[in-house]
């Protein structure tokens, strides 16, 4: 059998500090959404992730964290990437999800397939983070809710037609809901569930 070297390269050089200083950034972006971030850090997951999605992971996930793979992913050697470098296991299960991950011209599944945590653990909610072509280009949308201080505008280019009616519908169930981080190249935009997106006509 032959091993596939990837699952033991690629991670981060300096873990600690490349960890902080990508947390940092996410945890930055989630406090105010429509801010865009940059994680420019020098780690090399399988493909088809990215290596900025690939460093979210290395700082998110852990052993006590189920993790969500497309099929595209869960068929590459990204799980034993996964596993070498955080601890993760993959799960086949939506709900059971603490985070998921869509590459790049993957399905994004419907938002209400995942974990919404309850009222009273809102927090036990699944985390997408979902890579797309762009956040400019595409149709727009106004980003309002707490953390924005009047209107934040976003065009991104690679999520669904209907994803501003899939978000609404994230919504609705407030304090429940999943969180999402949406990753185009080096850079990172969050929508917390308590963001509302307007659709801006002409």
């Amino acid at each position: 059998m032959t091993l596939d070297t990837r699952t033991f390269s690629g991670g981060f050089p300096e873990p600690v500090f490349a960890a902080q200083a990508v947390f940092r950034t996410v945890m930055d972006c989630m406090a105010r959404p429509g801010t865009v971030g940059d994680i420019a850090v020098d780690v090399a997951p399988p493909p088809p992730l990215s290596p900025a999605a690939g460093a979210v992971a290395l700082t998110l996930c852990d052993h006590d964290t189920d993790v969500w793979l497309t099929p595209a992913l869960a068929t590459s050697a990204l799980p034993g990437w996964l596993a070498f470098h955080t601890g993760a296991i993959p799960t086949a299960e939506r709900q059971n999800a603490r985070f998921a991950f869509v590459e790049k011209g993957g399905i994004l599944p419907s938002l209400c397939l995942f974990a919404q945590g309850t009222q009273e653990y809102p927090d036990r909610s699944t985390t997408l983070i979902v890579e797309i072509e762009a956040f400019e280009g595409g149709r727009s949308l106004a980003m309002t809710g707490p953390g924005i201080r009047t209107q934040e505008h976003i065009a991104p280019v690679g999520l669904p037609d209907m994803f501003a009616q899939f978000w609404l519908e994230n919504g609705q169930n407030f304090p429940r809901g999943v969180d999402m981080i949406l990753v185009a190249g080096s850079r990172v935009l969050c929508l917390p569930r308590t963001t509302v997106l307007h659709i801006k006509e002409g």
